[in-house]
């Protein structure tokens, strides 16, 4: 799955996760892990394509954004996003498109040119959910958490079992102080996806902040049976790469240390 990412989460994706399905492995519109634990980020669900487009330019734009993903995987950034704005620009009608290079420039760290490529997708289909949960992990890691909360409960209304808008939904809610909604959707995000080792500690975060000290240890020992590597205060920091703030990495090591996890 923000998972979220958003499987940002990723993140938590949130990290997010939740879904665009789950993005527990690289797909069309996800990015690749630095390790095992999934991360939600945006998946595919490509619309079909108009009949009205010639089958050239369908397999130009095929090619191009295969390119743009290689790109990307190689680091190249720059590149990538060219060949999928040429890519988006040949076949605007396949919605994968916009959100794979709306997702490109969110990881090149162009965000407000991320947040129009997935609108001009939204647009399109304004129900799009991999689109929808892009734009919530985009907003979600520029701290527009208002923007992110209604794009993620957007996201959750049109699909109740899409674990990345539950994952990133969780991370949101906590920061703006609402624990017991960050609970319930980070539980639920671990109903959706219990492998996961990134709800887990959405979930613990979200309890310690509601001083739920017992509930918060309990969730953030799931996530160490899930990855031990959680034990360990210098890991912590790949959940920024799951939709986690600073101040949440630094409220999961809290909870480690709390109770010498």
């Amino acid at each position: 799955m923000l998972r979220v990412i958003p499987r940002v989460w990723s993140s938590g994706f949130a990290l997010v996760v939740v879904a665009i399905a789950s993005c527990t492995a690289p797909t069309p519109d996800s990015s690749p892990t630095p390790d095992s634990s999934p991360i939600l980020t945006p998946d595919s669900n490509p619309t079909a394509t108009p009949k009205t487009l010639s089958q050239a330019d369908r397999a130009a734009a095929s090619r191009l954004r295969q390119l743009g993903l290689e790109y990307r995987s190689a680091g190249e950034f720059d590149a990538a996003i060219t060949a999928l704005q040429e890519s988006v620009a040949l076949d605007p009608e396949t919605l994968s498109g916009s959100v794979i290079l709306g997702w490109t420039l969110h990881l090149a760290g162009r965000v407000a040119e991320a947040e129009q490529a997935l609108q001009v997708a939204l647009k399109r289909a304004p129900d799009h959910i991999p689109a929808l949960n892009a734009l919530g992990i985009v907003y979600l890691v520029d701290s527009q958490l208002d923007l992110a909360i209604s794009t993620h409960e957007r996201a959750a209304d049109l699909n109740p079992d899409n674990e990345i808008a539950f994952y990133n939904l969780s991370l949101a809610y906590q920061r703006v102080g609402k624990f017991g909604m960050a609970i319930e959707k980070a539980r639920r995000a671990t109903e959706l996806e219990p492998q996961n080792p990134h709800p887990w500690v959405a979930l613990a975060i979200a309890h310690w902040s509601f001083e739920e000290s017992a509930a918060a240890r309990e969730a953030y020992q799931r996530a160490i049976q899930l990855d031990s590597r959680y034990q360990d205060s210098a890991y912590l920091g790949h959940l920024q790469q799951a939709g986690f703030s600073s101040e949440q990495i630094q409220l999961s090591d809290r909870i480690r240390q709390a109770f010498d996890l």
